[in-house]
């Protein structure tokens, strides 16, 4: 059950409620062991919901769970409230707490749980109902209140007066909470244990790094400490325990940090928590982390270049179900060459992970994967890619090896063809009268042999080569 709370005081809360009931099919219930003013009274249901009404604005309620008829079945809590600020027409969602001095409702120095996977999903609803002229964002952590223990989140209409009043912008909040129906709490995509949470640290109130975090990758984020909140709190080494509660409160281990912060990375790393970056994240994506953890420290890092393919393997034990092998770095800097996204392909469709060069661009030095079959088939792709552009191509147990034929200039020097215009029509293919003499484009060719290595892993070594015709197709590529 989702529960949502309404605030008499806040006249935006009270709007976007209105527009819930309009929109949903609820029934009305009375609470005669309540007062009307703390929940109690009228309130209503509909499919996996509860709304209660409360007078006392949102960041001085504490803990409104106590109010819903099964507070210990509430997955979270919904608050629905106005967004006051110079930000113009806007729909934005938070979590709640204080780095530093409760200035605005909640403990100093508390968090609320966090709901980063209710966050996450109503930020990509309110992207989805907004109007036209609505931004969507998402913010800092930065009021009460705090005594949640259920995890919860704002959802909010701004900017003032005028949209506070909006019944368009009322009812997109009211649709994009009605969305939520089924979603749980902590983000978990599908075939994934842990959650999938960050804490972010650093940035504006609007925090952008961590809203492309929400709309844009496989995680979610749970409390915010903006710049702001951060100088409020103060040192970070008088105040581990602040940082290890936003920690738990988000149910995270990682967290991604915005500009230059060591003391309080310093902070993070001995509470034994992890710096990531939005690169590190967008790389990984769904994938278990245990197999990142162990590929990073079988290969290289993600800030190194590390990047992941399409195999799959075990996360119980990785290391045993994949093999190392060695990239044929010239083969692929060739192929590449070719048709770079054919060549990306090849790799990442054959391999668990790879290392790369060129601003991990290119694929270079060591791959994992799930089976000495993958890497042949690595291989053979990559062959049939040059197959295109070469007469031949062969397979031997050294490697790759292509041949070709094409213009000389050295033998059209030694009969006579002037370096220029005649030079480029016999590399076209067309002869050239020099002197009186028909040159053919024959005459000055000369075969090109090219050689690759490649690392075989040892479980197979190539029997019978495979080689293209003139025409580029493959004529014996059985073995």
């Amino acid at each position: 059950m989702i529960g949502i709370v309404v605030s008499r005081a806040d006249e935006a809360s009270t709007h976007i409620g209105e527009q819930l009931r309009a929109v949903g099919e609820w029934t009305a219930h009375e609470d005669t062991d309540r007062a009307d003013s703390d929940g109690g009274g009228t309130y209503y249901t509909t499919e996996g919901f509860e709304l209660r009404e409360f007078d006392t604005i949102h960041i001085e309620l504490g803990d409104p769970a106590p109010a819903f008829s099964d507070p210990d079945n509430l997955d979270f809590i919904v608050f629905v409230s106005r967004h006051a600020g110079e930000t113009g027409r806007l729909l934005t969602a938070h979590v709640t707490g204080n780095f530093g001095p409760a200035e605005y409702g909640g403990e100093d120095g508390a968090f609320a749980r966090a709901a980063p996977g209710a966050h996450k999903a109503v930020v990509a609803a309110l992207g989805e109902h907004a109007p036209d002229d609505y931004e969507v964002g998402i913010e800092c952590t930065h009021h009460g209140p705090t005594d949640c223990a259920i995890p919860s989140m704002f959802v909010e209409l701004g900017s003032g007066e005028e949209q506070w009043q909006d019944a368009d912008a009322a009812r997109a909040i009211a649709e994009a909470v009605l969305d939520l129906r089924g979603v749980a709490a902590d983000y978990r995509p599908d075939g994934v244990a842990e959650p999938r949470h960050v804490v972010g640290f650093g940035g504006g109130h609007y925090t952008p790094r961590c809203h492309r975090i929400v709309v844009d990758t496989d995680w979610a984020v749970g409390h915010i400490g903006a710049d702001w909140q951060l100088e409020a709190m103060g040192d970070p080494a008088a105040n581990r325990d602040v940082i290890d509660a936003a920690f738990a409160a988000s149910n995270a281990e990682l967290a991604v940090v915005d500009g230059e912060k060591p003391d309080l990375e310093t902070v993070i790393d001995d509470l034994g928590y992890r710096v990531v970056s939005e690169t590190w994240l967008r790389t990984v994506g769904e994938r278990p982390l245990a197999v990142v953890d162990a590929a990073e420290e079988t290969l290289s890092t993600v800030a190194a270049g590390l990047r992941f393919g399409d195999g799959s393997v075990a996360a119980d034990n990785p290391t045993e179900a994949w093999t190392v092998v060695s990239l044929p770095d010239d083969l692929i800097g060739a192929a590449n060459g070719m048709d770079t996204d054919a060549t990306l392909a090849a790799v990442v469709e054959t391999t668990i992970a790879y290392e790369t060069t060129e601003g991990a661009t290119l694929p270079a030095d060591r791959a994992l994967v799930a089976d000495s079959a993958d890497f042949v088939e690595l291989v053979d792709r990559l062959v049939a890619l040059l197959a295109t552009e070469y007469e031949s191509v062969e397979q031997t147990a050294e490697g790759v090896v292509c041949r070709d034929t094409g213009f000389d200039p050295g033998k059209a020097e030694t009969l006579g063809v002037p370096e220029g215009p005649k030079f480029g029509r016999l590399a076209s293919g067309e002869a050239v009268t020099v002197n009186g003499r028909e040159i053919t484009p024959e005459s000055v060719e000369s075969e090109r042999i090219e050689r690759f290595s490649v690392d075989w892993p040892d479980s197979y070594q190539p029997a019978v080569t495979a080689e293209t015709a003139s025409d580029g197709r493959l004529t014996n590529g059985e073995r």
